[in-house]
C-alpha cells in the first residue's frame, strides 16, 4: 500500500506500463545503437495523454497533477530511461511556458508539446559553467522588437533534435549575477543557429550537444518571465523536474532489482540457489530498502507540489540521492549477473544511462548546498 498512489493513479500506472512493455521496451537497445529518438513513439505517447498530463486542459494537458506525471514518468523510464527524457523535458518546459510565457506565443508550443509533436530543450549550461548563473556569458541584446543572441550553450539534452529551446541569456551586466539573466523561448529553425552532438556514454537516444547562436533574432514577445529575472523566476520549476529525475532513475533501479532477485533465486551454486547465500541476498535487501525509501521521498515531493507546499529541500534530496543510489544499485545488480551482466545489453546500458544524472541537471554538491541553505538559511551557507 502506497500512501501517495491511490486507486486511480495505480490504474493509470498499469495502463502506462502495458504501453511501455509493448511499445517502448522492444526498441530499447536499438535506440541506444542508432542514437535516434523515435518520433512515432513520442506522438503515440502524446495521443495517449502521457506527456505533461499535469498541465491544464487549455494548455493541452489533462490537469491531473504532478503525482500523475510522476507515475507516468517512472513507467516509461522502466522501459527506456533515454526515451523518458521526453516526459522530463515536456513537464519542465511545459511548466515554464505555461507560467511565464505570453499565451499568444506559448499556447501553440504547449499543444504541440503535449501532443508529442514537438521537443523543447532547456539551454542553461555554458562552457564556463552551468549551476553558477553569475558566470553565464551568452548575450541577449534588445534591438527594436527583437532580441539578438550571441554565444554558446553546451551539454544540452536533445540539442540536435529539439524543435525549440528555453534559453538562458545575459541581458544585464556580469556584475549583476543571476539577476541579469533572462529566459527566452527560441525556435531552433531561426537563422544563425548551429548545433552539434556529443558522443556520450549513455542516454544516447536523446543525446546531448552544443547550441551556437550567431546574431539570432528572437521576437521580444518570446521572453519568459521578466527581463533580468528569468533565472530567478524560471528556476523555481526545477524543483518539479528534480523529483521527476529521482523517480526516473529509481524506476530503472527497481526493474534491475526485480530481475536480479529472480536471477539469484533461479541460479544455483554449490547445490543451492544464489539467494541462499547471505553475501548475495543481504546486499540486495539493503539496496531494495533504500530504493523503496528514496522513491517515497520523490512521491512525497510531488505530493507537496500538488498541495502548493514548500518542497525545495526535498526536491534537491531527490536529485542528489536518486541518481547516486540508482547507479550503485544497478552496478551491484550487474555484478550479480557476472559476465552476463557485463556483456552489452540491458543491465550495462542502464548503468550508462543513469550515470549521466550525477553530472547534469544539477550536481550532488549543488543539491546538498540547496538542502543546507533551506535548513540553515542562505546567510549561513553563502556558497
Amino acid at each position: 500500500m502506497n500512501p501517495y498512489i491511490d486507486d486511480d493513479l495505480a490504474t493509470l500506472a498499469e495502463h502506462v506500463r502495458r504501453f511501455a512493455v509493448g511499445r517502448v521496451a522492444p526498441g530499447f537497445l536499438e535506440r541506444d545503437t542508432t542514437r535516434v529518438l523515435d518520433r512515432t513513439l513520442m506522438r503515440e505517447m502524446g495521443q495517449m495523454g502521457f506527456i505533461a498530463p499535469e498541465l491544464p486542459e487549455q494548455s493541452g494537458g489533462q490537469g491531473l497533477g504532478c503525482l500523475a506525471a510522476g507515475v507516468i514518468h517512472e513507467e516509461i523510464a522502466r522501459a527506456d530511461l533515454s526515451l523518458s527524457y521526453i516526459n522530463l523535458l515536456a513537464s519542465l518546459n511545459g511548466q515554464i511556458l505555461a507560467h511565464h510565457g505570453k499565451p499568444e506565443v506559448v499556447q501553440h508550443w504547449l499543444k504541440k508539446l503535449t501532443q508529442g509533436e514537438a521537443l523543447i530543450a532547456i539551454a542553461l549550461t555554458e562552457p564556463r559553467g552551468g549551476s553558477d548563473a553569475g558566470s553565464l556569458r551568452l548575450k541577449m541584446e534588445r534591438v527594436g522588437d527583437h532580441y539578438v543572441l550571441n554565444g554558446e550553450k553546451t551539454s544540452i539534452s536533445a540539442a540536435d533534435q529539439a524543435d525549440a529551446a528555453v534559453v538562458f541569456a545575459r541581458t544585464g551586466t556580469v556584475e549583476s549575477g543571476a539577476h541579469g539573466v533572462s529566459a527566452v523561448l527560441v525556435p531552433m529553425d531561426l537563422p544563425g543557429i548551429t548545433r552539434n552532438r556529443f558522443d556520450c556514454h549513455g542516454q544516447r537516444a536523446i543525446g546531448r550537444g552544443s547550441l551556437f547562436f550567431e546574431n539570432v533574432k528572437v521576437p521580444v514577445d518570446h521572453l519568459l518571465g521578466q527581463e533580468g529575472k528569468g533565472f530567478v523566476q524560471v528556476m523555481q520549476g526545477f524543483d518539479f523536474s528534480r523529483a521527476l529525475i529521482g523517480l526516473q532513475v529509481l524506476a530503472v533501479a527497481r526493474v534491475a532489482l526485480e530481475e536480479t532477485w529472480e536471477y539469484v533465486a533461479q541460479r544455483h551454486s554449490f547445490g543451492q540457489p544464489l539467494s541462499a547465500f547471505q553475501g548475495v541476498s543481504h546486499p540486495l535487501a539493503e539496496w531494495d530498502t533504500q530504493v523503496v525509501a528514496a522513491r517515497l521521498l520523490c512521491l512525497q515531493t510531488l505530493w507537496l507540489k500538488d498541495k502548493g507546499a514548500p518542497h525545495t529541500a526535498e526536491a534537491a534530496m531527490c536529485k542528489w540521492w536518486g541518481p547516486k543510489l540508482a547507479y550503485d544499485v544497478i552496478h551491484q545488480c550487474l555484478l550479480m549477473f557476472g559476465h552476463g551482466g557485463y556483456d552489452h545489453g540491458l543491465m550495462e546500458q542502464r548503468l550508462r544511462d543513469v550515470l549521466g544524472f550525477q553530472i547534469g541537471d544539477g550536481t550532488a554538491q549543488i543539491m546538498k548546498t540547496i538542502v543546507a541553505r533551506t535548513r540553515a538559511g542562505r546567510a549561513a551557507v553563502p556558497i
